[in-house]
């Protein structure tokens, strides 16, 4: 990889190695993949604050710079490259968007990823790429192969943030140069301090937040085709932050499942995006920025954001989204998705390309690393 410091192993040694030499044939084509927009709040956090930084020059930097570095952890774990010299030499960025299932319905456990998005920005297309994954997507957690199978959200539960990026490096054969983490909480707390959003409901559903199905006592209600939205009855117009969170959160009655849901999850991030450039000052205050940094970790140091904000800008109006398609698959532990391996090096060409990298082979078949006999004993794909 260019300007990396240590370049993955392709899929095809590893798996070669695994498994004596013996190369695996590629599955058959699943077929024509769905076509979804996927976006997410978490986008929308941080690129809110993007914006914001980059119009501070002069408004209170030092306290603006406090707020944020209270959100800064310096990272533990070797990057796969120099990012430092990739920021200052204006070379195309990779982020880590998570956000975690806590911080609101009184939610403080550590909780699992249930949004997962690579962002790639190329200030020389000036290209944004968003590729999601899902969450269910079954994997082998590096540094917990022993826990295999399990589902690519609970990396962060049991490693945080480093052992999610560094089984994502190992499936996809990239690096990941940042990430940055939120919570539930901090969507609540941006939709409420933008004054609330207005969003066009693509279904009619009732969801409870408490229940996660359409019970009484905590309900609201929204319609097809329509802003308005009612609580236990009574109508809206403008989303509150609990209630783009009910919003945002139904899946169980969504025909889609939870490609439905990242469709609202896009509609609440365009709704707060929208709500902020046309009222910015509301964001331009320690105030906000200090609610969003209890809600928010990244490696990101306010260097960092200040050079994407006013290097890579220009990307941000040109954003490309997609998403890896898995197939559903059942095991003892529950519903998986398994993403084939011809889609699994599709995502890798897609995101190395943006990133500015040659082509190069997909990384391990589950990231971590497993023999083809835990593999066949767990009763999973093993090509």
């Amino acid at each position: 990889m260019d300007n990396e410091q240590t370049q993955p192993v392709s899929r095809s040694s590893r798996l070669a190695n695994e498994r004596g030499g013996k190369k695996q044939k590629a599955p058959k084509n699943q077929g024509p993949k769905k076509s979804h927009k996927v976006r997410n709040w978490i986008l929308s956090i941080l690129l809110v604050i993007f914006l914001v930084i980059a119009g501070l020059f002069g408004y209170a930097y030092m306290q603006t710079k406090s707020a944020i570095d209270k959100s800064y952890v310096a990272p533990t774990m070797k990057k796969a490259r120099d990012v430092s010299a990739v920021l200052s030499d204006g070379k195309p960025v990779s982020l880590l968007l998570l956000g975690t299932d806590t911080g609101a319905l009184g939610r403080d456990y550590k909780g699992r990823t249930d949004s997962i998005m690579i962002v790639t920005i190329n200030p020389k297309t000036d290209k944004t790429t968003i590729m999601s994954i899902p969450r269910d997507t079954l994997v082998a957690i590096d540094g917990y192969e022993d826990t295999f199978p399990q589902k690519i959200n609970a990396a962060y539960a049991y490693g945080s943030a480093e052992s999610t990026i560094k089984t994502i490096q190992d499936w996809l054969n990239i690096p990941i140069d940042f990430y940055a983490l939120v919570n539930m909480g901090g969507m609540e707390k941006v939709v409420n301090k933008v004054g609330g959003i207005t969003v066009t409901s693509p279904l009619t559903f009732a969801y409870n937040p408490e229940t996660a199905h359409a019970d009484a006592g905590d309900l609201y209600s929204f319609t097809q085709g329509s802003t308005t939205w009612s609580y236990n009855g009574v109508s809206h117009t403008k989303m509150t932050g609990k209630a783009a969170l009910a919003f945002s959160r139904m899946r169980y009655d969504d025909p889609q499942g939870d490609y439905g849901r990242q469709e609202r999850q896009r509609l609440v991030l365009q709704g707060i995006v929208d709500a902020a450039k046309s009222n910015p000052t509301k964001l331009l205050n320690t105030d906000f920025l200090n609610s969003i940094s209890s809600s928010m970790q990244t490696d990101l140091s306010y260097n960092d954001m200040l050079a994407i904000a006013t290097k890579y800008s220009g990307a941000a109006n040109n954003v490309k989204n997609d998403h890896i398609q898995g197939t559903g698959y059942s095991l003892t532990s529950g519903s998986t998705e398994v993403v084939s391996s011809s889609e699994q090096q599709r995502a890798t060409n897609v995101l190395r390309k943006a990133l500015g990298l040659p082509a190069a082979n997909t990384g391990n078949l589950y990231g971590g690393n497993i023999s083809t006999d835990v593999m066949i004993a767990n009763g999973v794909p093993t090509e």
